[in-house]
């Protein structure tokens, strides 16, 4: 036995004697529900990477071209020149319905698990829209009516502790 760890002897217990740690013992973490004002940490929405989106939109754009030229190819009516210039005509078709915002994000209940970039762009988009429906302003703070309350008391409370000191003044003075 080392270190006062486990049992004296090995005999008799049904066990090896070999000390193991108890994996199944979590420790306590840090959550945000803590009752330390300064270890609560505001919310923030997960930002998409604007990078990885492009790369999925052009991704999206060149799959469609590669289908057109595929079928195109498959079909064998036209010369490798007539497919190209499809492909390309395509390829602009689709580039400019991107730039007039036309492009067709899908909503965010078509979206896989794994699109987590594409996930976060539509919750923004929705928090945005409840946002602008409900009437919230853009400077909001989550809680900022708690704190104006407690400034409101605060500014109370000291008023009648500044009142009182004037009354006890003006009852000195009239004696």
């Amino acid at each position: 036995m080392s270190s006062n760890v486990g049992l004296s002897t090995p005999r008799g217990s049904g066990t090896s004697g070999y000390v193991q740690r108890n994996l199944s013992n979590l420790k306590p973490r840090d959550t945000p529900y803590s009752s330390d004002p300064s270890k609560i940490q505001q919310h923030r929405q997960r930002q998409p990477d604007a990078d990885i989106l492009e790369h999925d939109r052009r991704r999206a754009i060149e799959l469609r071209i590669f289908e057109l030229r595929d079928s195109l190819e498959e079909e064998d009516k036209k010369t490798d020149d007539e497919i190209d210039e499809e492909c390309d005509a395509l390829r602009e078709k689709l580039e400019k319905e991107h730039a007039q915002g036309k492009d067709g994000k899908g909503a965010a209940k078509s979206l896989k698990s794994h699109q987590v970039h594409e996930l976060a762009r539509a919750k923004i988009e929705e928090s945005e829209k409840l946002r602008r429906a409900l009437g919230i302003r853009d400077d909001y703070e989550e809680g900022s009516h708690w704190k104006r309350q407690e400034e409101k008391q605060r500014e109370d409370m000291a008023k009648a502790a500044k009142e009182s000191v004037r009354r006890r003044d003006d009852s000195e003075d009239d004696e």
